[in-house]
């Protein structure tokens, strides 16, 4: 006769693989992080050390791939505004690096190692340094938000699915190494082609806001930071301001920064 404890028990596991799948219990495999920056908590399905790697990688195609603007006016003021924007953040564990690349592309992008990459073609249109702090912020928010590894394990729970967690659950502790590919992929960091993978909208909101906080506290004026995003909403309407492109609406998100900067009485 079947042991009842041991029928339970294979019930019970096989309720979890489904649960796991289905991502309502998720965190019993990879588990919750909380996010002092976002003040949530995150499903992390990814170790730092993964993603690291992956990051670096990425990082070393995008400088073959791309042709570094070698104006040193250039990198002065990207690297300036940049390392001003970081201390703010508290994310200075990092090791960031800020590159300028020769193209008239309107677009800028982050890694999850805090490597930093900005076109020649948004640089122009930033009038002051404030509004290169708009958008540095939104970038290093990013970062703090760990959006790419909650990005990644988004996917991975919904794309791995039963094979992954099953082999989680047999392996406690693996590092999910056999889908390293899997990771890349999903990681909203961009690295094709130069083209950006989207963040979820929520994820953009949430890098606005810490991009206005990170820029009152490295000294800059929000204020501008909506003046920017007006302008780049103006720049849109052509169809040429591909910074935008993947993001909320314009208008959803203007609103959004200047209920933020009311709230926080920054103005």
């Amino acid at each position: 006769m079947p042991d009842k404890n041991s029928n339970l028990s294979l019930m019970r596991r096989r309720e979890l693989i489904i649960g796991l799948a289905a991502g309502t219990v998720v965190p019993f495999v990879g588990g919750c992080a909380d996010n002092a920056a976002l003040g949530r908590s995150q499903l992390m399905l990814v170790s730092d050390g993964q993603l690291a790697q992956l990051s670096d990688q990425a990082w070393q195609d995008s400088l073959q791939r791309e042709r570094v603007l070698r104006d040193p006016a250039y990198t002065r003021r990207l690297q300036r505004v940049g390392e001003r924007v970081v201390r703010a953040s508290g994310q200075t564990h990092h090791n960031w690096e800020f590159v300028v690349f020769d193209s008239d592309t309107v677009n800028a992008w982050v890694l999850p190692n805090g490597k930093v990459g900005f076109y020649k073609g948004i640089l122009d249109i930033m009038e002051t340094d404030d509004h290169l702090a708009t958008v540095m912020g939104h970038e290093v928010g990013h970062v703090a938000g760990r959006h790419s590894a909650e990005r990644a394990s988004q996917q991975m729970a919904a794309q791995v699915g039963v094979s992954l967690l099953t082999s989680a659950l047999g392996s406690s502790g693996s590092q999910y190494s056999q889908y390293s590919d899997d990771i890349g992929a999903a990681l909203g960091m961009g690295v094709t082609y130069g083209v950006i993978l989207p963040y979820s909208r929520e994820h953009e909101y949430e890098a606005d806001r810490l991009g206005v906080d990170y820029m009152v506290g490295s000294g800059y004026d929000p204020r501008q930071a909506v003046d920017f995003w007006v302008a780049m909403s103006a720049m849109n309407t052509h169809n040429v301001a591909e910074f935008t492109s993947t993001h909320p609406s314009d208008d959803n998100r203007i609103a959004a920064m200047r209920a933020h900067i009311r709230d926080r009485g920054y103005v």
